[in-house]
């Protein structure tokens, strides 16, 4: 559900906080967490929990103590504690889901270092934010330029200014190890502010910029996946799936953290399943395995010397056929046991839309030049009577 700036504007065209999901209300429910225990009271003499989560820019949350006492709700924005200086977030979490937020991500709430929150930010703290927030595009787009006129191979994918802006963050990819000491120099002069580069992984910055998947949905790092777990190609073989680079990978590059969803319910149903490499011994010759449907528990066969004929066995039938198999024992046929014989069909291509065929290339066209000799040889061979007479 969209916040009221996602509204329609002018002339139909959508308006957009153009925040990129980080906007004031936390109505575009960018990796937002459930308070389900909002409409639950304290027991008596119970204090609340004194730590809030804080998100600030995309993806970046953090913890913090709330030693003020100050009466906090989804939503509102804050200034926080920074290494110089302060910055400003919007409050994501407060109260009891706060310490088990803190005990999954590992973080100590007993810790005396723990950053503080100052205070609810003022409109002079949100309109310097704000400010610095509409500086980002441009800066990102000058910062690729220096780093482009220095020759370092890197790319500057997303800057990120602190509250009061007086820093900013650079989050850069690079394949390599990047000397960028000249250009924290340069853009440090141009811009006039304190330099942070950070170097993030290709999924850390697709989850930063988001984007549309294949399936028309939103990124899930970039909307509700908080961790990034490995994904090997065993994962698309075990569901079946065409090893097909461009198919695999997602906008980051990587293999899509969605194959992982649906892996462990694969893992238990091939269990007890025959193997793609099974072999049925038969009277008739050996058969192959050509196919598997894991989840209606069918096996695809065909026989040596027959591959285009393909036979529908159950699991139960390959398994009671490779027991005897054990025994040394062959079955007479595998249409015994088919469920279904299958057998390939030509394919005929059919002009179905009623236009070109696929053979239309094949024919060479007929030179003009031919028929403009044969229209004259004809007038030509017309006129002679006439002249003649």
């Amino acid at each position: 559900m969209g916040c009221s700036s996602c509204s329609t504007g002018k002339d139909g065209q959508p308006k957009g906080c153009k925040n990129n999901g980080t906007c004031g209300t936390d109505g575009c429910n960018k990796l937002t967490v459930f308070d389900w225990l909002s409409n639950m009271s304290l027991p008596n003499g119970e204090k609340p929990f004194d730590c809030v989560e804080v998100r600030f820019k995309n993806s970046r949350k953090e913890f913090f103590r709330n030693s003020e006492n100050l009466s906090l709700s989804i939503g509102d924005i804050v200034a926080t504690q920074a290494t110089s200086g302060h910055d400003v977030g919007m409050v994501t979490l407060t109260g009891e889901l706060v310490r088990v937020q803190m005990k999954k991500k590992k973080e100590d709430y007993n810790n005396p270092e723990l950053p503080k929150l100052y205070r609810k930010a003022s409109q002079k703290d949100i309109d310097i934010w704000q400010k610095c927030r509409d500086r980002e595009e441009e800066i990102k787009k000058r910062a690729r330029e220096i780093a482009i006129v220095l020759k370092l191979q890197m790319k500057i994918s997303d800057v990120e200014f602190q509250g009061d802006g007086s820093k900013a963050t650079f989050y850069y990819t690079a394949e390599e190890r990047v000397d960028f000491r000249q250009l924290i120099k340069d853009m440090a002069k141009a811009f006039g502010i304190r330099i942070e580069m950070r170097q993030i992984g290709y999924r850390q910055e697709a989850q930063r910029l988001g984007g549309i998947g294949s399936c028309g949905r939103e990124l899930c790092c970039s909307t509700w996946l908080t961790d990034f777990r490995s994904v090997s190609t065993s994962a698309a073989r075990y569901q079946q799936l065409s090893l097909n680079p461009q198919k695999l990978a997602g906008q980051c590059g990587k293999l899509k953290c969605c194959l992982n969803y649906e892996l462990d319910v694969y893992l238990d149903a091939l269990k007890d399943f025959p193997g793609q490499d099974t072999k049925l011994f038969t009277e008739k010759g050996m058969a192959f395995c050509q196919k598997v449907d894991i989840f209606k528990a069918t096996l695809w066969f065909s026989y040596k010397d027959e591959p285009a004929n393909w036979h529908i066995l159950s699991k139960d039938q390959v398994i009671e056929v490779l027991e005897k198999n054990k025994k040394r024992e062959k079955v007479a046929s595998l249409e015994e046991y088919a469920v279904e014989n299958v057998q390939e069909v030509e394919k005929v291509f059919e002009n179905v839309v009623g236009q070109d065929s696929l053979t239309r290339f094949d024919t060479p066209k007929k030179r003009r030049s031919n028929r403009n000799n044969k229209k004259k040889k004809r007038t030509n061979y017309k006129k002679r009577p006439a002249n003649n007479a």
